[in-house]
């Protein structure tokens, strides 16, 4: 699945088109690199966003195409 796909389905970014821009504006990394919106999600790669001075940091635990509002949460876990 697509990187900005994925960042929406998981509910971490509320807009596809808005995690597109994150992409392109490098502030959002895959395993310590900064990485296109194309770039494919796999189980078991670590995600940080910047999200002003904040950045999160989250594994990805499963990657589906279409989750439920509750279920979205189970798809990550944040990293201290």
């Amino acid at each position: 699945m697509r990187l900005d796909k994925y960042l929406k389905v998981s509910r971490l970014i509320k807009r596809r088109t808005v995690a597109n821009e994150a992409c392109d504006a490098e502030r959002v990394s895959v395993n310590g690199r900064p990485q296109k919106a194309g770039y494919e999600v796999k189980v078991g790669d670590q995600i940080s966003i910047r999200f002003g001075a904040n950045t999160l940091k989250v594994e990805v635990l499963r990657v589906e195409d279409n989750v439920r509002k509750d279920d979205a949460a189970g798809m990550y876990r944040e990293i201290p």
